[in-house]
């Protein structure tokens, strides 16, 4: 299975994002920003109808305080890169964390007090190793499946390797998972 794994990461496009240099110079109308994340993103859904990104996700965005003002209704370069933020952290947090997670961010970008340019480029190459550490750390887990299950045979062993599998990635998700929430509330509590 451990070829059938491999192939699964990497249908999952996991490393599909919009880089900074993807993003246009021009400000876009929403048209525009919900067809550059289709496009981006379109390999990576899980099942073809499936919205990526939606001039409603958008507006809710908008109304929860978690773009800063959107001027001429024009999405700035800015926009753009916090949208992408949002798209990643809404994966993991409920809108009311990704709001205080950008709260502060959000404050900064309307008083210019901060150039994000430099922040999603970190951003980017952060995601880029997660993605080469990701490869790695699945096919470890694969392998401690592998040698849990070692003394089972027989014909349940294929579908108690994905369940073990499956049970533990899930396992994992929730660590991650959690220690955000952590750190998310500890930036709620400064922001207050």
């Amino acid at each position: 299975m451990m070829e059938d794994i491999s192939e699964i990461i990497n249908q999952l496009g996991i490393d599909r994002r919009i880089r900074l240099e993807d993003i246009p110079s021009i400000d876009l109308y929403m048209d525009q920003v919900t067809q550059l994340f289709e496009n981006t993103y379109r390999p990576s859904k899980r099942r073809d109808e499936e919205k990526v990104l939606t001039k409603t996700m958008i507006n809710n965005y908008a109304k929860g305080k978690l773009l800063f003002p959107i001027q001429n209704k024009k999405y700035s370069r800015e926009h753009i890169m916090l949208i992408q933020l949002i798209y990643q952290l809404k994966g993991g947090l409920s809108i009311n964390d990704v709001r205080i997670v950008l709260a502060n961010l959000n404050d900064k970008m309307e008083k210019s007090d901060i150039e994000l340019d430099p922040i999603y480029q970190h951003y980017s190459d952060l995601q880029d190793r997660q993605v080469e550490v990701f490869h790695v750390a699945v096919q470890s887990l694969y392998q401690d499946v592998q040698s849990e299950l070692a003394d089972m045979q027989g014909e349940h062993g294929g579908y108690l390797e994905q369940l073990l599998l499956v049970t533990a990635l899930i396992q994992q998700s929730n660590m991650y998972r959690r220690l955000a929430e952590q750190i998310v509330d500890q930036m709620g509590e400064r922001h207050v």
